[in-house]
């Protein structure tokens, strides 16, 4: 790799990381940044999960109690959402390049639209009290670890509003069962991913080191930077990159 591709990854790592930090949305840089220095589209999707995915674990750091209580309290759940994230997985893997190129667009204009209305439906579910049982909250978890399998970006969103809607108000909690699904989603996933031989090891690495500075700095930056000013500016990119792609 020379010196432009290097410094391309590892900058869109640590833009990943840094937004991250704050307010989500690092798939935004990383995933593109992948696809423009050549990787073909499934290997830049798989290579953007692995090379993510210690952030999503770095944040289950203190919150063993939780994780243990979620998977004794919900055993049944858990498999289902662990069984749909390998099935996306594995859906992007036989799906081929050619498939995912043309969906790369909408999955981008979707994950922009979520991110953008993320804190908005999450405040308007809360307030109505919406509650769905626990039959169709498994069911709807399922759909959800599919898509963050497949894809990914908006997947914290996506939980977030799947929890408030399933009856419990903590909010501290909700946001912590949030981290440990999207983890256990991204990690089965980065498995398959690994296993499957779909991975840019290189490129992985630039970018993982590039999002785990990201990630210092952006937990620096956390209390100074405006969350609503950062998801702004992420969904302006999501526009943009829709319209690049489309």
């Amino acid at each position: 790799m020379d010196m432009t591709t290097i410094a391309l990854l590892t900058g869109a790592g640590l833009l990943g990381g840094l937004c991250n930090a704050i307010a989500g949305g690092g798939t935004f840089f990383t995933f593109p940044a992948l696809l423009a220095v050549g990787l073909p589209p499934v290997t830049a999707g798989a290579t953007s999960a692995v090379a993510i995915w210690p952030g999503h674990a770095a944040s289950l750091i203190g919150e063993g109690a939780v994780l243990r209580q979620e998977l004794i309290a919900r055993p049944g759940r858990v498999a289902v959402f662990a069984l749909a994230s390998a099935a996306g997985a594995g859906l992007l893997l036989v799906s081929g390049d050619a498939l995912f190129r043309q969906l790369v667009p909408w999955l981008l204009l979707f994950a922009t639209l979520l991110f953008a209305a993320g804190p908005m439906l999450n405040c308007w579910l809360a307030r109505r009290g919406v509650t769905i049982g626990p039959v169709l909250a498994a069911c709807a978890e399922g759909v959800v670890a599919l898509y963050g399998g497949y894809f990914g970006a908006g997947l914290g969103v996506l939980l977030l509003a799947l929890l408030t809607v399933t009856g419990d108000d903590d909010l501290k909690r909700l946001n912590v069962v949030k981290n440990v699904l999207a983890t256990l989603a991204t990690s089965i996933a980065v498995l398959i991913f690994a296993f499957g031989g779909a991975v840019a090891w290189g490129p992985a690495a630039l970018v993982f080191l590039g999002a785990a500075a990201g990630g210092v700095i952006g937990g620096r930056l956390a209390r100074r930077v405006k969350p609503q000013l950062l998801r702004a500016a992420i969904v302006c990119l999501g526009l943009l990159l829709v319209w690049h792609y489309a």
